[in-house]
């Protein structure tokens, strides 16, 4: 696989940054992509730490469960408590017919869209299917 097909697309990182921002801040291209790789390591540290938990359960399908629990084990606990109210939302407005909260070992989608300020520092997960 190839580096730019494990990392979060510049533009969502960029747009997520610029969320934060005064309207006339800018932002370097350095900073974006320091960012970039960052957002794109901590999904891929999470997601190999749920795909390990899942292997060893035979199971072939990281949940949103398996991503709180990775977390929590990886010392992430402060995000954990509202990713599982994000999570219980999510799954409260999705479709019975597809089941959203199943993801592929490679696509954490299910992130998308949220926001924690937990512990002072703000992170939104705004992944798209990047992998």
């Amino acid at each position: 696989m190839k580096d730019q097909e494990r990392v979060v697309p510049i533009a969502n990182v960029s747009r997520i940054m610029k969320k934060s921002l005064p309207p006339n801040a800018k932002i370097s291209k350095e900073a974006k992509e320091t960012v970039q790789e960052c957002v794109s390591e901590f999904i891929s540290f999470v997601t190999g730490e749920a795909s390990d938990k899942c292997q060893r359960e035979k199971r072939k399908t990281i949940n949103g469960d398996d991503l709180l629990w990775a977390m929590t084990t990886l010392g992430f606990q402060n995000y954990v408590d509202p990713l599982k109210d994000y999570l219980t939302t999510y799954r409260d407005t999705s479709s019975p017919i597809h089941d959203k909260t199943k993801i592929a070992t490679a696509n954490p989608s299910f992130l998308q869209g949220f926001t924690s300020d937990a512990g002072g520092v703000v992170i939104e997960f705004a992944t798209s299917s990047w992998c």
